[in-house]
């Protein structure tokens, strides 16, 4: 019944929207942190404000109840900022055990664009893939999970900033700890899921947890993820030039330079310049296809036409390469496509071989090899599929996975098979 429900909210939702419509911003002033304290002297994870809705997909409500919270974060500069999140309570009301932090791949430059917007019942385009999403895990929710669905990217809309998606999935673990209205009780424990940008979120907030938030870590059983960003400069020479996914590359390019406060304009000519210029708050949505063959050639100077050449990309794009990362201390289902050359990426480059379209099955492997190297519990599995025809492979065992670390079961590896992959060094800058 409730698939039912959202099928037919997600159908209305697209005829009550033009296709390519971009919704103008709104001024909601639950996303402002009005308290008189500065919210630097406040604690990571600290609950600032909630509120109680209805999930609404374009005004039609669904008979799933959620509470919102505002809460203390910290973006990519260190900055103490303050993070939304969405908490779908069980259907039968009572405080629940168990919690599904599902990180989404609304994948956007645009604030409006976040999950909690869309579970509010905004129009934007960019975020109906909340929606989507919601069936995706609706397995859990009517099993009696809570699923905790943040606004990864932060206040700012900050694209690819892997730490900071990191840092704002932990603190809005703590925060739905820290309110009743979130129905989840003290003793609950949580699991991580996502796929794509969600897989970005995840996989460092799985890293990033034994430091930046131990008292979270100690409460996870388990990271799902699947299409998994690795290392930036490969993904970057992997989708130069393709047909669908080139389009992205403008999008990590304005990400970068906002979330890391630098400027990446002075390295681009004039039509790099007006591409820039008309994504500032372009969604995945809107990037895929857009610009088939596009190439960093084509949109820098002649002189910084090889990446390798602007030093202060090279210095940022290492920062988000997560194989000079600590390994997780949870165990991980790790999921990735190999057929990318069906979604017009070409495949099999010098140094990077096949990919799923976007991400990087060699860098994921490596990945997975350096986990088990370190005692994480790993399942790695390649599919001969590409990004999108990847989930329903990914999806249901992903789900069979993470219930087995629910019921206390011991998480199966396969770390003995897992074939050699890709180098992960960091980018070197180049004269």
């Amino acid at each position: 019944m409730l698939l039912r429900l959202v099928a037919i909210a997600l159908a209305a939702t697209f005829l009550a929207v033009p296709s390519g419509a971009q919704a103008a911003s709104t001024a909601d002033p639950f996303y402002t942190y009005t308290g008189s304290k500065s919210l630097s002297d406040v604690k990571p994870g600290t609950v600032l404000k909630t509120r109680d809705l209805k999930y609404s997909v374009v005004g039609i409500q669904l008979p799933i109840n959620v509470t919102q919270i505002l809460f203390r974060t910290t973006n990519q500069r260190g900055k103490a900022i303050a993070g939304v999140t969405s908490v779908l309570k069980p259907l039968n009301g009572a405080p629940t055990k168990k919690v599904i932090s599902y990180q989404s791949f609304y994948d956007s430059l645009n604030p409006e664009d976040g999950p909690s917007r869309a579970i509010a019942g905004g129009t934007n385009p960019g975020g109906f893939a909340a929606h989507v999403e919601t069936v995706l895990v609706s397995a859990f929710l009517l099993q009696g999970y809570a699923i905790n669905f943040p606004d990864t990217e932060g206040p700012t809309a900050d694209f690819a900033a892997g730490p900071e998606y990191g840092q704002v999935t932990l603190d809005s673990i703590r925060a739905l700890y820290k309110t009743s209205k979130a129905g989840v009780d003290p003793a609950a424990k949580v699991g991580l899921v996502g796929y794509s940008g969600g897989a970005i979120a995840t996989n460092w907030a799985a890293v990033m947890a034994p430091k930046y938030a131990p008292d979270v870590n100690r409460k996870l059983v388990g990271a799902a993820e699947g299409g998994v960003f690795v290392r930036p400069a490969t993904n970057l020479k992997y989708i130069d030039g393709s047909l669908i996914w080139a389009g992205v590359m403008p999008m990590a390019i304005i990400g970068v330079s906002r979330s890391f406060g630098i400027d990446l304009k002075p390295y681009l000519n004039a039509y790099g310049l007006s591409v820039f210029n008309s994504m500032q708050n372009a969604a995945i949505i809107q990037a895929l296809g857009s610009k088939p063959g596009l190439t960093w050639k084509k949109m820098t100077k002649p002189q910084y036409s090889d990446p390798a050449k602007v030093p202060i990309f090279v210095k940022t794009v290492n920062k988000l390469n997560l194989g000079k990362q600590p390994s997780p201390t949870i165990p991980m289902f790790i999921g990735q496509g190999a057929l990318g050359e069906a979604e017009g990426t070409i495949g099999n480059k010098a140094g990077i071989g096949k990919g799923d379209g976007v991400m990087v099955a060699g860098d994921v492997r490596t990945l997975a090899r350096q986990y088990c190297e370190d005692g994480t519990k790993v399942l790695h599995r390649e599919y001969s599929l590409s990004h999108f025809t990847s989930v329903p492979v990914w999806l249901p065992e992903a789900i069979g996975w993470m219930t087995d670390r629910f019921a206390g079961k011991a998480p199966k590896t396969n770390c003995s098979s897992i074939k050699p992959g890709n180098p992960l060094p960091d980018f070197k800058a180049s004269k």
